[in-house]
């Protein structure tokens, strides 16, 4: 008996979920834990079996596959997904939950006496009579990103079916499908920027790695990390006057050359920022990090040249002490990257109004794999999953939602066919 859609994607989603792939910023190889290579090739083995074409699994853990089209002449479209789950210091074991929630509270964990409460977290209440996926409550429910990865995994096997045997429904048209499946994300989208463009064909792509139902992100951040590295001048406190330069007192008074307010915790919308989020120090050196956001591509200029005057101002102060600055850029605002074609935003738009979705527009004050990849000239915006509170412990997947995020995928597929 074949089994229904929403049964096919839980089933994959649970099966990809007991191979845990957290990621570990403190590694520097690529993927950064062992999990990402058995979750990458796992997915590479039911790609075989499905007889995808051009399948390839990278030294770096990328894993990236073909499915021909069914239409000559049709756009070659993207799907990407990060294999990786984040690491907030919960488990890295996930141990999915399939609930009905009729509106009261949820026992996640009976041994823990972990509960989902309903006052704690009203975003469920519009679910009330669903079925909801879940942890236990001692991890994330990991749908950021494996519910994308059983969403295009379970697209290819349908697309693969013959209908008038499986009864999976009626087969659509389509052009070239490439996928990819990279590996930290949660890392600082590590895999996207590392991926072989030669070998994705795609004229544009899609990250599914939005949250609820109806979400959409073709506008994100411009983002930039800085590295302060302070030398100061060290002397015993009895011989100190007019030689000591202590570079704690260096770091902090850079530090208040930055507006308090524009920081994360006083920012939102369309508001950027400058983030001190390290700080090291002693009585020979400091060393500062910070995380430089903005939306607009002037403003973005403008955040990073005033660092680079701060640095100057204090140095100027101290001309003993030895100050250097390193910006790097990290990724770019996916809008920026579309220019005037616009097609993989019109389809999905599209695509959810074929579904009877009203599209939740959203000015992502973050980050995906689809802004690093959107920088190297592949437009990605980013759409749902249907999920909720991702990073957290009391992250959960509505299932109708979780189908429909399929749905529009597949109608994507059709509809840039048509095209």
């Amino acid at each position: 008996m074949i089994a229904s859609l929403p049964d096919q994607l839980v089933q994959r989603f649970f099966r990809y979920l007991a191979v845990p792939s957290q990621s570990d910023s403190r590694a520097t190889m690529l993927p950064s834990t062992p999990g990402q290579w058995r979750l990458a090739e796992l997915l590479a083995a039911e790609l075989a079996a499905l007889g995808v074409a051009d399948i390839h699994l990278d030294g770096n853990g990328v894993l990236t596959a073909r499915l021909p089209g069914t239409v000559p002449g049709a756009p070659c479209i993207g799907f990407v997904a990060h294999l990786d789950t984040v690491d907030v210091g919960l488990s890295p074991e996930i141990h999915p939950q399939r609930l009905r929630f009729e509106g009261e509270d949820l026992l996640l964990n009976a041994e823990a006496d972990i509960w989902l409460r309903v006052a704690e977290h009203p975003e469920i209440l519009p679910y009330r009579g669903q079925e909801i996926l879940l942890g236990d409550g001692t991890s994330v429910l990991g749908a950021d990103n494996k519910a994308a990865i059983a969403i295009l995994m379970t697209l290819l096997a349908r697309l693969r079916e013959d209908a008038a045997e499986t009864g999976a429904g009626p087969a659509i048209r389509h052009g070239d499908i490439a996928v990819a499946f990279v590996p930290d994300e949660e890392i600082g989208l590590r895999g996207a920027k590392a991926m072989d463009l030669a070998r994705f064909p795609a004229a544009f792509a899609y990250t599914i790695d939005g949250c609820e139902r109806g979400e959409l992100i073709f506008e994100t951040f411009n983002a930039a990390g800085a590295v302060i590295e302070i030398t100061g001048v060290s002397a015993h406190p009895m011989s100190a006057k007019g030689v000591m330069v202590n570079p704690v007192r260096v770091a902090a008074e850079l530090m208040a050359l930055f507006d308090p307010l524009q920081t994360p915790e006083h920012t939102a919308g369309r508001d950027g920022y400058w983030w001190f989020n390290g700080i090291e120090g002693g009585p020979g050196s400091a060393r500062l990090s910070m995380m430089i956001r903005d939306f607009d591509t002037e403003g973005f200029a403008a955040r990073k040249a005033f660092v680079a005057s701060a640095v100057a101002q204090i140095q100027a102060r101290y001309p003993t002490a030895r100050i250097i600055c390193r910006i790097e850029d990290s990724y770019g605002n996916i809008d920026a990257a579309l220019g005037q074609d616009r097609r993989c935003v019109e389809l999905v738009v599209q695509a959810m109004a074929d579904m009877q979705i009203q599209p939740k527009v959203i000015a992502m004050r973050g980050g995906t794999d689809g802004a690093a990849l959107s920088a190297r000239g592949l437009p990605t915006p980013n759409y749902f999953t249907g999920g909720h509170n991702f990073h957290s412990r009391f992250e959960f997947l509505p299932i109708g939602s979780f189908v429909d995020a399929y749905r529009v995928t597949e109608r994507i597929c059709a509809l840039a066919a048509a095209q």
